[in-house]
Parts: structure tokens; C-alpha cells; sequence
């Protein structure tokens, strides 16, 4: 018999299945109801369900609850800090069975071969991973990334079966004013995905970035943006990552009507808090803790995440699906006992027998060598503009703050929290540096830098001393790139990410135990942020209000323009 009239087969009972999972009960995420009876699982699929079957292997899932696999519908595995293979094993065990990833961290760093990196690694991963193309490398003309990416090179890559579409369209101002280059792109993929990326865009602008065929957003902050976008035909992806935290803000307006077209995504996260809190599961169990119900919850994180990205063959537990199934002690702990992807049972011998991709973007910080006297930031009034964190939010505020200089440089106040932010060009292009002023770290002394640095990844630096911000910078040019804290010119902790200068090549329990380490430094240098070394990377995003900064200076993101 050919697969396909065995699977039927099976389906009838006439043949007994590979798997078969007894003992449990299948939570249906259309009705909400409770199945009973065994799932039979046969070449990768779904063969039947509420029957008793006969299998060559049977589980016993007895007492658990069989929810369809989870989908992280945006994310950048380049924030996890690890290689695909680790996030897989990170994950995959958590119940994340497929991950819509953007590569446009790796694609900012080495353009094309970032992407094409990510298509080879995740044919050989146990969860299945679908790429969304860079849409924006770089984000916008105000920064220097180590690529550029255009129209054609993206329809070169359009019909690869491991692509869904277009990820986030972060010019959403080259939209709606008709930017001939992100035109382009627009009309490549017309008709197919296309992801968005658009904050606080509200009434005709919303209108107009919708019309161009944009599905999907997952920058929505407030429930009323959400319903906003809901209501112009956006699905909505809930986000709750390491700085962007969403969900609770989102949390009213997920209920049994909406969730058919709300999904879940954790966007950036890394695996300190998914050891210490978890990934799509603590969404999840947060999400139903706070009143939504579980049917909205589980259908929002498969089957409506399945249907908005156009993935058929997932979502559900029924015949003929993919056999993604996470077993459960319970719903509202949403505590995965056993995880199975593709017919696969995540097992540390699955994982070890997986074939490695050789990684690319070694040997990528390129940047000059820095002294003291680089971190001086020059003016002739006391007027100073300043980006204000407010913490879990990439959005930042544009304040205005009197700092009178002396001997040409406006100097840092730590009394006042108003610290030096600085970013240095690291793909050896320019050697530009921009130097300005952030609030909201609580930094006391010393430095701390990185080359995760949305989304050019050029080195950012926040310091309260020059000499602990250059002697931090040159360090990143040592390892090849990653976080690095400095204190009176000695490195008090640091994490290399050679892949790039955004990722490590060790298991990802090795980069939680260092997270923990540069954490603690920081917190010893005064820093109060939960997460200052992400929050840090994204105060170089151009792209989202209100004031950020890159190699080329300070920009007015609502204005988009450099501030000279």
C-alpha cells in the first residue's frame, strides 16, 4: 500500500499503527470538549482519534491531557543566544512543536547567507521550523548593517518549501508613503504572507498599511490597538518575550470569539527567563490564571496560529493532521509529560541524532579599537535630549533634560541617572560612533556592552565611565562578539556569541548559567533593568518610537529622522 491508503488503513483499524498513545484524553481546541479513546499515530500523521487502536509501540499517557502542539508564530531564534539545534532541544521539550522564525538579526550581520543558514539547520531540527524572509536588512537608511537585502534576492528565495513569506515590515512609513524599494518587496510577495511590524500606527495609516497585504502584526501594546487591528482584518499576535511584555496588557480581549484570530509569539527570549519562567507554556498558563479559558488559550497557541500563517496540515488533534501532540498533567499547569513532533517523541537520543549545519558569521566584529576620550559627547547647550526606558516595553520616551557642558563634553550624572549610551559601527564599514544619553538603568559605575544591537548589531555601550566603556567595546572585538561588564577596567562577566556576534555554540544550560553571572554583574554596578542587556539592544531600533540611537546619532523615530 502506498502512504497514503495506509494511513486510511490504519485509520479503519484494518493495520495496526506505529504509535499509539492510550489512556488519555484529547482537550479538542474547536468545541473545548474532552475525547476519550486512543490516538493512533502512523507515518508522521494523525490516523484517528477517539477509537481504540492496536499499535507496534503503545504509550501510556494515562491521566494526561493531549493538546496539539504549540506554535511560536514570530520569534528570532538569534535571541535565544543559541544555535537552532539548541533552541530545539530548549524548546521543543516545553511542547513547542513549530517556530515561524524572521533570521534578520544573522541577516543584518552576513546578509543572504544568514538566511540560507537557517533554511539548512531547520531541515535537520526535531520541532519544525518555517522562516518568514528578512523583509528589512537594514531596518532603515538611519543606521550601518553588515548586509543589504533587496526585492530580488528575496523572490530568489520565495519558493523554497521551508518558507512561508515576508517577515515583519518594519518601514511601515516606506508603506504608506510608497517607498519604491519596499514596494518592491510588496509586490514579490503579493498574495502570499506578509508579516507586519507597526506600532501606534492607528486610523488611515493603519488603513493603508493593511491594504497592502499585511496579515499579521505582533506589536500591539495596549488592548486598544489590538481591537483596532483586529477589527481592520490583522490577526494579532500576543507577544510576551524578555523586554516585550505584551500579554497582560492583551490578556481581555483573547476570549472564544477572538481567539480564532489571535495567536501567541515570544518574539525575543532568551533562555534565562525560559528556565525561570518558560517559553509559549508560560504564556499559556499565565493567560488562563488571569480568566481566559483554556479553549481560547490552546486554540490561539495551534490551530488559529496554524490557520493565519497557512500550515493546513497542524493545529489540531484529528485525522490526517501532523502528529504534533503535547501531553499534559494538566491545562492550567500546561505541563508538558511528553512532547511528539512529527510522529518524533522528543527524546535526548532524537536530538543527538540529528545532523549539525557548520554555522556562518564567524570572525564578525570588525570594529575599531576605542579609547576613553570616544565616549565624549559634545554640545554647546544644556537642552539635551534623552531616551527614557520604560522597562518591559522597546518603546522608549523622547525626554528633554538640562546637562550643562564642561570643557566641551556633557558629562554623565549618575545622581540623576543620565548615563552615556553610546554605539560603535562593528562590520569594519565606517568606524562611525554616536554618543548620547539613556535614563532608566540606574547605573551606578563601570559599563556594560553587547553586539546584540537591533537590528544592525553594531556594539552598544551604556556606561557611567569612559574607560570601563572602552575597555568593554574592545573586549567584544576579542570573543566575536557578545555581553561583556566592566568595572574599573577589569571584565567582571561576560558571554562570547562567536556566530555572528549574536550567538554561542555552547548548550544553551551553559548560556543560562553565564546570563546569570552578567546579570549579577550588572546588578552590582547599580543596574535595576530585569533584563538591561536586551533592553539594550533595543534602544538602537530605530523603527519603534519614541527616541533611539545608532552609529549615525540620535534619531526622532516619530519624526524618522537623524536629530542633527
Amino acid at each position: 500500500m502506498s502512504g497514503l491508503e495506509e494511513l486510511i488503513a490504519v485509520a479503519r483499524g484494518e493495520v495496526p499503527a506505529e504509535i499509539v498513545l492510550r489512556g488519555g484524553q484529547v482537550f479538542d481546541v474547536v468545541t473545548g470538549r474532552l475525547i476519550d479513546g486512543d490516538v493512533a499515530v502512523h507515518q508522521g500523521r494523525i490516523a484517528g482519534i477517539g477509537e481504540t487502536y492496536e499499535g507496534r509501540e503503545v504509550i501510556d499517557v494515562a491521566g494526561l491531557t493531549l493538546v496539539p502542539g504549540f506554535i511560536d508564530t514570530h520569534l528570532h531564534i538569534e535571541s535565544s543566544l543559541v544555535t537552532p539545534y539548541e533552541f530545539d532541544r530548549c524548546v521543543g521539550p516545553r511542547g513547542i512543536t513549530t517556530a515561524i522564525c524572521d533570521p534578520h538579526e544573522i541577516a543584518n550581520v552576513v546578509g543572504v547567507p544568514g538566511i540560507e543558514y537557517f533554511l539548512k539547520a531547520s531541515a535537520q531540527t526535531l520541532m519544525d521550523i518555517r522562516v518568514n524572509l528578512s523583509s528589512c536588512v537594514p531596518s532603515t537608511h538611519m543606521e550601518t548593517a553588515g548586509a543589504e537585502i533587496g526585492a530580488e534576492e528575496l523572490a530568489a528565495l520565495k519558493d523554497h518549501p521551508r518558507v512561508i513569506g515576508l517577515a515583519e515590515f518594519m518601514n511601515y512609513p516606506g508603506v504608506i508613503f510608497r517607498d519604491p524599494e519596499a514596494m518592491a518587496k510588496l509586490h514579490a510577495f503579493e498574495g502570499r504572507h506578509i508579516d507586519g511590524h507597526a506600532p501606534q500606527l492607528s486610523g488611515r495609516d493603519l488603513n493603508a498599511y493593511i491594504a497592502a497585504g499585511i496579515r499579521t502584526e505582533h506589536e500591539a501594546t495596549t488592548a486598544a490597538e489590538a481591537v483596532e487591528k483586529l477589527e481592520k482584518g490583522m490577526r494579532v499576535l500576543i507577544r510576551e518575550g524578555s523586554v516585550s511584555k505584551d500579554m497582560h496588557a492583551l490578556a481581555p480581549i483573547l476570549d472564544d470569539y477572538t481567539s480564532a484570530y489571535c495567536c501567541l509569539c515570544t518574539d525575543d527570549r532568551n533562555p534565562l527567563d525560559i528556565g525561570e519562567y518558560g517559553h509559549l507554556d508560560y504564556m499559556i498558563r499565565t493567560l488562563i490564571a488571569l480568566g481566559v479559558s483554556p479553549r481560547a488559550v490552546y486554540r490561539a497557541a495551534s490551530l488559529s496560529a496554524a490557520e493565519a500563517f497557512g500550515l493546513k496540515d497542524r493545529g489540531q488533534i484529528a485525522p490526517g493532521k501532523r502528529a504534533d501532540i503535547v501531553a499534559l498533567g494538566s491545562l492550567e499547569a500546561c505541563d508538558a509529560r511528553l512532547v511528539m513532533t512529527g510522529g518524533v517523541v522528543l527524546s535526548e537520543a532524537a536530538f543527538a541524532a540529528r545532523e549539525v549545519v557548520e554555522p556562518v558569521g564567524r570572525a564578525s566584529v570588525k570594529a575599531r579599537i576605542v579609547g576613553a576620550e570616544d565616549f565624549r559627547c559634545a554640545g554647546n547647550r544644556a537642552e539635551t535630549d534623552v531616551i527614557g526606558i520604560e522597562e518591559g516595553k522597546i518603546i522608549t520616551h523622547h525626554l528633554h533634560e538640562e546637562i550643562v557642558p564642561e570643557d566641551g563634553d556633557k558629562r554623565v550624572d549618575v545622581a540623576r541617572d543620565l548615563v552615556r549610551i553610546a554605539v560603535l559601527e562593528r562590520h569594519g564599514k565606517n568606524g562611525n560612533m554616536a554618543t548620547g544619553f539613556v535614563k532608566g538603568f540606574g547605573l551606578k559605575a563601570g559599563a556594560i556592552a553587547s553586539t546584540v544591537c537591533h537590528d544592525h548589531h553594531n556594539i552598544a555601550c551604556v556606561g557611567a565611565d569612559y574607560a570601563d566603556m572602552a575597555v568593554a567595546a574592545n573586549r567584544l572585538g576579542e570573543i566575536e562578539g557578545g555581553f561583556v561588564v566592566v568595572r574599573d577596567g577589569a571584565v567582571l562577566a561576560e558571554l562570547a556569541l562567536p556566530v555572528a556576534g549574536l550567538m554561542s555554540l555552547e548548550p544553551y544550560e551553559e548560556v543560562r548559567a553565564r546570563l546569570v553571572d552578567l546579570r549579577d554583574a550588572a546588578a552590582s554596578l547599580g543596574v535595576e533593568l530585569e533584563e538591561p542587556f536586551l533592553q539594550l539592544a533595543f534602544l538602537a531600533l530605530p523603527v519603534i518610537p519614541a527616541l533611539k540611537i545608532t552609529d549615525r546619532g540620535m534619531v526622532d523615530v516619530e519624526k524618522f529622522e537623524i536629530i542633527s
